[in-house]
Order: C-alpha cells, then structure tokens, then sequence
C-alpha cells in the first residue's frame, strides 16, 4: 500500500508545477490545463494590440504638438524625450506593486486599465475643437496657440498613457515567464524561446503603428489614428482577460524594500560578529516553504560576505525583534542576487544610449542624404522600419537556425548562454555604429563634391538598421531572459522593471551626450554637412567597445542564481495545505530550535 500512495503521490507531482505557482483556485497549478504555450496567446496578443497602441502615439507625436498644438520643434522633441522616459520609469513602480502586494495578474489588470483611460482622454482632445487650438489661418504669419487647459488635459492623458503602459510592462513579461514551470527543464527552455516571440510581438505591434497609423494621421485625420489607438489598447484588455482562467500565479512575497533593509539592518547589527566558514551554520528555516512567501530557497554564495552576518544565528536573539535581527540564507541571497545583476544592468544602459541612435541622428543622417527612388520620396524616419523588420526576420531564424547549430557545438540546450547572447548583442551594435560612422564619411564626401546636392542614396542605411535590430534579438531578448532568471522569485517584477527602465536612462544619457558634445566639439550643428557626425559616430563606438570590455570582465565574473531543488519539489504542497505566512517561520523555527 505504501508503494501504490507513493506512486500515486508522484503522479499528481508530475501533473502539476513545482516552482509553486497556483491556479486561478489557489490550487497547485496543473500542468494540462494551465500555462505553457496555451497561454501565451493571449499574452502575445496583449501585448501585440498594447505596443500597437502606445506605439500609435508615440511615432508620430513630435509631429502632432508641433503641428496641431504648435509648439516649437525643441520643445515638442523634449516633451515626446521626457514622456518616453517617464513610461519606461514607471515600470518600476508595476513591478514593484506586483510583487509586493497585487499579483502580476492584477497588476497587469489595473495598469492596462489606466493605460485605456489615458488613451480615451488623449482621443478627447484630438476630437473635440474646444479642446485644441484653432488650426493656422492662411497668409498669417502666427498661429493660435493652446490654452493652458488644453494643454493640462492633452498632458494629463499622456502622461496617464505613460504610467499606465509603463507599469504594465515588467508585469507582462515576468507574468509570460510564470506560465512556465521553473523546475521543469522542458519548460525552462519553453520560457526562453517565450522571451523571444514576446520581444517579436511588440515589434509586430510597433510596424503596424509606424505603417498603418502614421498613413491614417496623416492622410485621414488625426482623431482618426487616436481612435484606432484607443480601440488597440481595449483589445489589449479582452484578450488578457480571456485567458484568466488558464493563467498559472506567483504568490506575492511583501514589500522586497522591507526584506532588503532587514538583511542590512541585522547585518549592521552583527558588525563584529564572525561569519562561519562553513555555510550550513548560518540560519535557514527547516520547512520546505522558504521565508518568503512565494519564493524557493537559494543556496548560499561566497561573496558579499558581509551580509552573511544577517542569517548568524546569536543567543541574544529575541522572538520580538528577531525578524530585524536575524535573517535566512534565502532571504540573504535575494539581495545578493540583486546586487549581483547591478553591474549588468549598468551596461544595458549603454545599449540603449546605441540603439535611441535609430529615432534621432539616424533620421537626421538619412534626411542629408538621396531620399528619392524615381520619383518617390522616402521619408527618413521610416527606414527604421527594417530595424523592426530585422527584429522579426531574425528572432524565428534565431530559436529555428542557430540555437540548434549552437546546441551541436556547445552540448547546451540553449545553444548559448544568455551572457554569451547578451554579450553578443553588444559586438553586433557596436557593428552597427562602425557601419553608421562609414556611411557618414561617404556622404560628406558625396556632398563635397557636388556642393550640397546630396548623391549617396540613403538606403546606404539599410546595414545599419538590419544590425540594431540584429543586436535586439540577442541583446534584448537574453536581457528579459536573464532578469527574469536570476531575479529571486519574489522579486522578479522589480527585475524586469530594472531592464525596463535601462532604456530611459539610456534617452536621457543620450541626450546629456548630444548636448555636451554639440557645445564642447561642434561636431553636430543644425547643418550637418558642416559638421561630423562621422567623429560622433566613432565616440559612440569606442564608448561601446569600453561598455564591452566592462561587460566581459562583469559577465566572466557573474554568479548564477543557485536555487535548492530539493526543496522546490514540494513548495507548491506546502502552500495549499498550510494556512501559514512564511514569515512567521523565522520566529517559529527558531523558538522550536
């Protein structure tokens, strides 16, 4: 009997996750019914209709406030500069209400649900003529310009747009990566290619902005293309909510500000105290259910040895101040994870300092250049269309070509590492600029010899666009793989919004960098046949060679998140069958030892 209830017992393990995560119930996710590919559909399309949304205010919004609201041309590139940066920043407010206190679920629910408001009031005020100023007169030589009203309500809907998709996104990504079962290795690989079609389908949603929406602002009207905005971001809404009942959860594990700064405190408050040599004093719970709610436990690591002090277990101890005076191993190794990922993290800045190239002086490098095909014109700013375009054309290439060519070579079932893909990424951007640097050359020469009359075509371009978009498959995609990977359980959202909001220190370094360089260098004036944007182009390369150089030193250093397996198995057990806080334990396996 006791043979058959043990194998009955492994075969409603098998059937369902080991990583923790519940159903819709709260009951052990099952592995048929739930996650997986059946809900990455409805989390793909989200996303796909949400980037479609966004990305339809976005692309041509410079264009409408100095069109419609007639601003100046500075101001209206700093406003979309500053707006860009807020939504990227706001994800870290999603991902840290996630994990903390809603769900990715509910956080999701609610962010998209402001994203949907702002986008009504924006429509609002490109519909309604009392809203917006009076279009310019014919043969006046000023126009009417907005009240501050109009302009309080267009901004307040932008900016409700940007906290409300900004907050959605660390949340949507993490959310895909708990479909799949962490402690399943088929699953495992399954969340890496998930990463991959997930950054592929907000290209998807991003072409469809820059195509079909800028011709419908343009050509038809502009409460026109709002409008389909709008209806992108409610469809965003439907598909998500359609899948609620196959979605596999996370528990949330508290505020992951508090646990950071008890791990400090008690380390500060055992200054002097000796760590032991052997890792298996330090404190740890007995309990399959680690501290943290929601969370695996994480083996020890070497470094960072300070704030080992905080799980040192002292006679001194009290049940009242115990949870500020001693901390678990795994509570530990969650802020060591964290601060492991800083220096990566510091490098992706610079990436994204590289790839804001594409919207700015990328444009402005193609508008000197031939832009005529017989007699067709191409605008500038729609050659980053290819890099989108790259973006699909190679992610499938990628997950289909080389990581099973990869896997040959390397006996690994990702082919490559996410460091090695990050990695590569970076040599692949930097590829790019190199490239971006020789076009400029040859098109001050082309200028030289024509006087002013531009003969380089400007699909000269086309290299360098295919490789930023070549560099988003390994670069990007790993990132997302990566943060969600070595992020804690517990603090997986905030891992992502840290990836998040790379891009919006790199717009801002980006633009200290174009101003800094235009007062010290001159290189780049408003005429840029009578500067160098060849030299700026070469900056931008050896600073991306030094980032590399950073990266390899910080990468061959890198250690991994080590998760205790043993335990992970019966996580998901625990949790349904107690009615226990996991914090609690700290008090009571300590009392009970």
């Amino acid at each position: 009997m006791d043979k058959i209830h043990e194998e009955l017992e492994q075969e409603q393990q098998d059937a369902t996750t080991r990583d923790g995560t519940v159903d819709w119930f709260g009951k052990p996710a099952a592995k048929g019914s739930t996650g997986g590919w059946c809900t990455s559909p409805y989390i793909l399309g989200t996303q796909t209709f949400a980037s479609v949304g966004f990305c339809g205010v976005w692309t041509n919004l410079v264009l409408y406030l100095s069109r419609v609201l007639h601003e100046r041309n500075s101001e209206a590139a700093n406003a979309v500069t500053n707006w860009v940066g807020t939504s990227y920043l706001s994800s870290l407010l999603g991902g840290f209400l996630a994990d903390a206190y809603w769900g990715k679920y509910r956080t999701n629910l609610i962010f998209l649900t402001i994203y949907l408001l702002g986008m009504v009031v924006l429509t609002l005020t490109v519909t309604l003529p009392s809203l917006k100023p009076s279009p310019c007169k014919m043969n006046v030589s000023t126009c009417s310009v907005s009240t501050l009203e109009q302009k309080a309500l267009l901004y307040l809907g932008l900016y409700t747009v940007a906290v409300g998709y900004g907050g959605y996104q660390p949340c949507i990504s993490s959310f895909g990566g708990d479909q799949f079962d962490k402690e399943d290795p088929l699953e495992q690989k399954q969340a890496t290619t998930f990463f991959s079609w997930y950054y592929m389908s907000m290209m998807v949603g991003a072409i469809i902005s820059a195509t079909l929406i800028v011709y419908v602002e343009d050509s038809v009207s502009w409460s026109c293309g709002f409008a389909i905005s709008t209806a992108a971001a409610a469809a965003s809404i439907i598909i998500f909510l359609i899948g609620t009942r196959l979605y596999r959860h996370q528990k949330t594990g508290g505020n992951p500000l508090t646990r950071v700064v008890k791990v400090f405190t008690a380390a500060a408050f055992k200054l002097y105290v000796e760590v032991p040599s052997d890792s298996s004093q330090l404190y740890e719970v007995d309990s399959a259910v680690s501290a943290i709610q929601g969370s695996r436990k994480i083996q020890h690591t070497p470094n960072f040895r300070f704030l080992d002090k905080a799980a040192v277990k002292l006679d001194t101890h009290d049940d009242i101040n115990i949870s500020w005076r001693l901390c678990t191993v795994t509570q530990v190794e969650e802020v060591k994870c964290m601060m492991r990922l800083l220096p990566i993290w510091s490098t992706t800045i610079i990436f994204s300092t590289l790839y804001t190239q594409v919207s700015t002086l990328f444009v402005e490098q193609g508008a000197g250049m031939n832009t005529l095909v017989g007699n067709f014109k191409i605008l500038p700013g729609s050659l980053s269309t290819f890099c989108m375009l790259s973006v699909i054309l190679c992610s499938p290439a990628y997950e289909w070509l080389l990581v099973p060519a990869a896997r040959k070579l390397t006996g690994k079932e990702r082919g490559i590492t996410n460091l090695q893909r990050m990695g590569t990424g970076k040599v692949v951007v930097t590829t790019a600029m190199v490239c971006a640097a020789f076009v400029e050359v040859f098109r001050l020469k082309s200028v030289a010899r024509t006087n002013s009359a531009p003969l380089l075509s400007d699909f000269w371009q086309l290299p360098q666009y295919f490789l930023v978009g070549l560099s988003e498959v390994f670069a990007y995609s790993g990132q997302l793989d990566f943060f969600y990977e070595q992020s804690p359980d517990a603090m997986r959202g905030v891992g992502l919004a840290l990836s998040q909001c790379s891009f919006a220190l790199g717009n801002y370094l980006s633009s200290l960098q174009v101003v800094l360089v235009t007062k010290v260098t001159g290189w780049l004036p408003d005429d840029l046949n009578r500067g160098n944007l060849d030299y700026y182009f070469w900056f931008l390369t050896i600073l991306s060679f030094v980032n590399l150089a950073f990266y390899l030193f910080c990468s061959l250093r890198y250690k991994l998140i080590q998760i205790n397996h043993n335990d992970s198995v019966s996580l998901r057990a625990s949790y349904a069958q107690l009615d226990l806080d996991p914090e609690d334990l700290i008090v009571e396996r300590y009392a009970s030892g």
